[in-house]
């Protein structure tokens, strides 16, 4: 098929389902033949109907043969005033009175971690329950628990689930056995994801979403020095997002979109998607990605991305920012920007800043998106971030320098409401640097002053 066709398939189908500017598809990177071929079904058959929905369902982007449910998919630190995010989750359970099952397993005090979700659901118009499958539920057999046929069947019935956070390991080991199959409430859970429910998870509740995890990770600067090892930073999760897509939780906050690297290269992923706190990503059943919430969440796209031996390095990586009330959807690689935003494409000829872009530590609070979004609303074509570790940390002559760069797909967005951006399509390229020890020296600037003073060698 012509780009030609291509492009207007994806304009079709944007059309067809009431988004506001269809220019930030007409801007998306090209999708596989086969995602254009099922999107250009589905823009046959959608067009004209209604394309509004509790699950953020767009028409005209492909249906994918899988789960009828959707998953709400949370970076952690879920405040109880995030209306939007649990109304959300409750709605797509069924509205008010929805039966949800909630599962404290990753959290250290199960039996009050459990209550305060459960009245906090209730509060939203939800009827919430607690499964006690936990292995820090006192007095219990998490193993008998998680095989019981009446929870199991509890489970199945539910509209949702909601994972509250804690540690991930605890989830998958108190729902899988011992020899790695599926307990009676796991089959459960699919039962009902399957069937049209809702799984919601936020922090450790998100990072098992992917079928790869972390589990006993490094610091971020650590993991991209030493990699990681599967039984050991990363582990089996339960994919409930399918196994095409890499999930992780407190993103920005933590600079926690380097560690998904090492872990994408490691097991094959070409799409990451790292949601930040108190915010949610609502992945429909047709594959529609839309954030909601405070903040927003980082697609990593590895497709042309490539990786040279030795120290950590990565080529041609592709990364975007979504804003919240931004969609994407994973099977066409469209980006749909939030309605205040929809007239606000940047006009590459009327930068905003104009001059060099640098970051001292790209791994700080948020840095990561504030660069990227100076980038794209400047003349420059390129920003500079690095990253580096303490003189006592492990081979602390090794660090990284993160560059960002403008290319022909790069687009960026910026609300009329609130400044925020939105920025689709930067290339990410890493390089390991060599840190020369001392880091510094004081300046000699004052009598008496030998000169001889260093900091950063201790």
């Amino acid at each position: 098929m012509s780009t030609y066709l291509i492009r207007i398939a994806m304009l079709l189908g944007a059309l067809a389902s009431g988004v506001a500017s269809a220019a930030a598809l007409v801007a998306a990177p090209l999708p596989a033949a086969a995602a254009v071929t099922a999107a250009v079904a589905a823009v046959a058959a959608d067009t004209g109907k209604d394309a509004a929905s509790d699950s953020g369902v767009l028409s005209g982007t492909p249906v994918v043969t899988g789960p009828k449910g959707a998953l709400v998919i949370v970076g952690g630190a879920l405040r109880a005033d995030n209306a939007i995010v649990w109304e959300r989750i409750v709605r797509l359970a069924g509205g008010e009175g929805a039966r949800i099952a909630v599962f404290a397993s990753a959290s250290a005090n199960p039996q009050a971690t459990a209550k305060f979700n459960v009245d906090l659901l209730n509060q939203y118009g939800a009827d919430a329950f607690f499964i006690p499958v936990a292995v820090k539920l006192a007095g219990t057999d998490y193993l008998a628990a998680a095989d019981d046929p009446e929870l199991a069947a509890a489970v199945r019935k539910a509209g949702g689930a909601y994972f509250a956070g804690g540690d991930q390991s605890r989830i998958t080991r108190s729902l899988r056995r011992p020899d790695g199959s599926n307990s009676l409430v796991l089959d459960a859970l699919w039962d009902m994801y399957r069937n049209g429910g809702v799984i919601a998870g936020s922090s450790a509740g998100a990072a098992i979403m992917s079928s790869t995890m972390f589990d006993e990770p490094k610091a971020v600067l650590a993991t991209l020095k030493q990699g990681v090892a599967e039984g050991h930073e990363i582990s089996a999760g339960l994919g409930f997002i399918g196994d095409d897509v890499f999930v992780d939780q407190h993103l920005l906050v933590r600079g926690r979109f380097a560690r998904m690297l090492p872990a994408m290269l490691k097991k094959g992923y070409k799409l990451g998607l790292g949601i930040d706190e108190n915010t949610a990503m609502v992945v429909s059943s047709n594959r529609d990605v839309e954030v909601i919430g405070y903040k927003g969440a980082l697609l990593i796209d590895l497709h042309e991305a490539s990786t040279e031996p030795g120290a950590f390095n990565l080529s041609n990586a592709m990364v975007s920012y979504l804003d919240a009330g931004d969609r994407f959807n994973i099977a066409t690689g469209a980006f749909f920007p939030a309605q205040d935003k929809a007239d606000g494409k940047l006009d590459p000829t009327k930068p905003y800043y104009r001059e060099p872009l640098f970051a001292a530590d790209i791994l700080g609070n948020s840095t990561v998106v504030d660069l990227m979004g100076k980038l794209i609303d400047s003349d420059q074509p390129e920003a500079i971030g690095l990253t580096l570790g303490s003189p006592r940390s492990l081979q602390p002559d090794l660090g990284f320098e993160f560059r960002f760069s403008r290319v022909g797909d790069s687009i960026g967005y910026m609300s009329a409401a609130s400044e925020a951006y939105s920025i689709y399509n930067v290339r990410m390229d890493i390089r390991p640097i060599q840190i020369r020890l001392p880091l510094y020296q004081y300046k000699n600037d004052r009598p008496g002053f030998n000169g001889q003073q260093m900091r950063g060698s201790e």
